[in-house]
């Protein structure tokens, strides 16, 4: 158990849930914190959230020291970003590309547990040793933790055996987070209380608050699912389709003979390979049966979309960013615009449909570099369709590496997707969100 402070609780009690954000496109680092001190007041928070562009990478030491000369909270959390979400003290929130940017929430959050770590990617515990060394080593007690936000450093170790075994740890906690971006400086991505560090930091939310989880792959599926008959590691070799065997190239070819001639275009530089995930625990498999007994709906199909990186012409293999292996199912998916954003907007409803008494006290965002304009063809894309489902939500968040998020009952590292961490509490209180 965390240790007790009678006077953090009686301080707590009747406080006001409430969040204040800054957002700044000044192009120094002391402009950029000078205007969002002045934005965000003095008052105490019990956890501040800061993101900042690679313009400032030379400059992130600096950073903290100056927002901690006026700002005061008990836990500083955040990392450098390809680009930054943010949402300004009017209450206007936007996505910051390939500019300079600084934001920053201040959250007080009553009846929260926070609990704040960092992590040495380098030594890792056994994953085939107890749970309880991995609680351990990361400082949390699971039974005071509800959700984990996570970030890592681009040069941090063994990230897949990481997430596992936080997975092992922390079964049924929601993990959100992402890969900071790579910069030249001799020094990490990741802000911690009052440090720049590398390997990964986290923070652990408990109590009455939770981080909701939306993962939107943005990618929709062409051609039958497929099952893989033969793989190596990562290489398909042969796939069925009923009694149809044929090797990975040859099933391409004809997905691709059904497609509209736009999207053979797509193919070219959107082509992707969903890879059907199964691992939901006991206790999650049965809620989900009884979800849609209610329902009378079908069980929904989750894939894992992977990055095709290579092709053998000899033999028409296909190699795949995951390791895959016979008995599993495959489909192909195209990535494209519109289909990125039904995607996110059914997800987003989704969880309002979840709690449709109470809407987040904020959204925290971990979007791949691939989105943004890039992707939607003008600014402010993911916030947009957030903004449809949850008017006013305020956002804060990072452009990434790589994305982290449950689907299928595990945490994986995503490429191209956008990770929400939906800030709710619960049970839900009349708190104003100002």
């Amino acid at each position: 158990m965390v240790p007790l402070n009678p006077l953090d609780w009686f301080r707590s009690r009747g406080q006001e849930a409430r969040c204040r954000h800054a957002l700044s496109s000044k192009s120094s680092m002391e402009e950029a914190t000078r205007e969002v001190i002045g934005c965000l007041g003095s008052a105490e928070a019990d956890l501040a959230l800061v993101f900042v562009s690679s313009h400032f990478a030379s400059d992130l030491t600096r950073l903290l020291p100056l927002l901690q000369k006026r700002l005061r909270a008990k836990h500083w959390v955040g990392c450098l970003g390809g680009g930054v979400v943010g949402t300004t003290s009017a209450g206007d929130a936007h996505e910051l590309e390939r500019s300079a940017a600084l934001s920053v929430s201040l959250l007080n959050l009553p009846g929260a547990e926070l609990t704040s770590f960092r992590l040495d990617s380098t030594e890792l515990p056994d994953l085939d040793g107890a749970a309880q060394h991995w609680q351990d080593w990361v400082g949390v007690d699971p039974s005071q933790s509800r959700s984990l936000l996570l970030l890592m450093d681009p040069s941090c170790n063994n990230i897949n055996d990481l997430v596992s075994g936080l997975d092992y740890a922390y079964p049924g906690i929601a993990k959100i987070g992402g890969i900071a971006v790579p910069h030249n400086a001799d020094h990490g991505s990741l802000l911690l209380d009052d440090q720049v560090l590398s390997g990964a930091v986290g923070l652990s939310l408990g109590g009455s608050w939770c981080l909701d989880p939306v993962v939107a792959q943005g990618c929709r599926p062409i051609g039958p699912v497929f099952a893989i008959e033969q793989a190596q590691r990562n290489v398909l070799l042969e796939l069925s389709d009923g009694d149809r065997r044929a090797s990975p190239v040859a099933c391409l070819q004809r997905v691709l003979a059904d497609l509209s001639d736009e999207d053979r275009e797509l193919v070219q530089h959107s082509l992707f390979l969903g890879v059907e995930r199964q691992e939901l625990s006991a206790g999650a498999a049965l809620a989900e049966l009884q979800s849609r007994e209610r329902s009378n709906k079908q069980p929904e199909r989750a894939f894992l979309v992977r990055n095709l990186i290579g092709v053998d012409p000899r033999n028409g293999a296909v190699a795949v960013a995951d390791r895959v292996r016979a008995g599993q199912n495959v489909q192909f998916q195209l990535r494209e615009a519109q289909a990125s954003r039904q995607e996110a907007r059914q997800l987003l409803a989704n969880s309002r449909e979840r709690d449709p008494a109470s809407a987040p006290l904020m959204g925290i965002l971990f979007a791949c570099l691939g989105r943004g304009s890039g992707l939607f063809g003008g600014p402010d894309g993911d916030i947009s369709i957030a903004r449809d489902v949850f008017p006013d939500l305020p956002v804060t968040g990072s452009f990434c590496n790589g994305e982290l998020g449950p689907l299928g009952g595990a945490t994986h590292l995503h490429g191209y997707t956008a990770c929400w961490g939906l800030l709710r509490r619960d049970p839900p209180e009349s708190d104003s969100q100002s």
